[in-house]
């Protein structure tokens, strides 16, 4: 389709990983199956952690053996070892993503390894999850920044990545995992890794920590990117770094693309009405996400 983005749903794991309230498997379940309703196509629905770490993403199993066969969702589970990958293919999940990161100090606290040693751990993953025959993305995290080690070398990201492509991922993404990333960066970093792998697929995910995440996801999209991660009502963030807050909101996200005359196939009325029932599971008054406490535009009396 012409002038189409494809947004990946992340809330059900990344939106929910830092919420205070644990979600049952059941509310996870209903979550998915409302997002896919809405018109989402490709959803991260677990993440294959210790338990006692993130308890938000327990009992993955359960939430992957209790959702329905659909025929054209890609189901996604994220792992950040092997001991997860193995979890993650006793299951039916569709898609394997796993975590590699541009910082040492991040990826110790993140994953207790260094940047390299998450680079080689995600190269393995990859090279085990398509054997298996399953599908497999890697996610390059504090990609734009760190908060521990500030500003990170391009250098280092284009590197990486193209050791993650040729070990055989079907898809990199870089992460802005603590929102510090402006327009500019996100252009001259996408630039740098197209030219060194211009064959593979990129993604970008961003948090709007800073109030730049949309710039930035806009900033992608001119840049030739038309895979984004977004979160149902602007929820999560990640449980091991500081105030990193903001996953920007897949409500917003759609508004923007469509309005600027781009195709996400969602349907934003559905969508929209995700978040006021999700804010009531986790016990707050409202979500972050700005659209779904707006008023619909253009206005009902409009469109008649």
């Amino acid at each position: 389709m012409a002038n189409a983005v494809e947004i990946i749903e992340v809330g059900p794991r990344d939106g929910l990983q830092d919420q205070d309230v644990t979600l049952p498997v059941g509310d996870r379940v209903a979550l998915i199956g409302k997002l896919v309703e809405a018109g989402l196509r490709r959803i991260e629905v677990a993440s294959f952690v210790n338990a006692a770490r993130v308890p938000q993403m327990a009992d993955a199993e359960g939430v992957i053996a209790a959702l329905p066969p659909w025929k054209d969702v890609t189901t996604i589970g994220l792992v950040l070892n092997e001991r997860g990958l193995d979890r993650a293919l006793a299951t039916a999940v569709g898609e394997i993503g796993v975590v590699a990161v541009a910082s040492d100090s991040f990826g110790l606290r993140n994953q207790k390894q260094t940047a390299g040693e998450s680079v080689d751990m995600a190269m393995s993953v990859v090279r085990r999850a398509r054997a298996a025959g399953r599908a497999v993305n890697v996610t390059i995290g504090v990609a734009f920044g760190c908060p521990f080690e500030g500003e990170i070398a391009p250098s280092r990201v284009v590197d990486f990545a193209a050791r993650l492509a040729e070990a055989g991922s079907h898809e990199i993404a870089l992460a802005d995992t603590v929102g510090v990333a402006v327009p500019r960066q996100v252009l001259d970093l996408l630039s740098a890794v197209q030219r060194e792998i211009p064959q593979m697929p990129l993604r970008c995910h961003f948090h709007n920590t800073r109030n730049q995440g949309f710039a930035n996801a806009y900033a992608a999209v001119e840049a030739g990117v038309t895979r984004l991660d977004a979160s149902v009502g602007g929820i999560g963030g990640c449980p091991f770094a500081p105030a990193a807050t903001g996953n920007i909101g897949t409500e917003d996200l759609v508004y923007l693309l469509e309005r600027s005359g781009f195709r996400t196939g969602i349907d934003p009325e559905k969508l929209r009405a995700i978040a006021p029932w999700l804010a009531g599971r986790l016990e707050l008054a409202e979500l972050p996400a700005m659209v779904s406490r707006a008023q619909p535009f253009p206005p009902q009396t409009a469109r008649n």
